[in-house]
């Protein structure tokens, strides 16, 4: 599945974070991550956002995420509303 759109979801609140998914020409998933909890947790953002990514399917896409200390389910929620907006 590939999207065809810009789109985003999430805040730049505490305990948030914003995704930014756009669509790219290669195949495969390019993430920019930015965390305020980066030396600590920054590898496990990154997987619950690949993981989140490879579960719906989607190639040719490019991540922007900038987090704000949010919890995992709140990650796995932000990545899949911002995808199914990008279809």
């Amino acid at each position: 599945m590939n999207i065809t759109k810009v789109a985003k979801a999430g805040t730049l609140e505490s305990n948030d974070i914003l995704i930014m998914v756009m669509p790219i020409k290669s195949e495969g998933v390019e993430l920019e991550l930015e965390s305020i909890v980066m030396q600590q947790f920054g590898d496990v953002i990154e997987q619950v956002i690949l993981h989140k990514v490879k579960e719906m399917g989607v190639e040719g896409i490019k991540i922007k995420a900038q987090d704000k200390g949010a919890l995992d389910y709140t990650i796995g929620a932000r990545v899949e509303t911002a995808i199914k907006r990008a279809l």
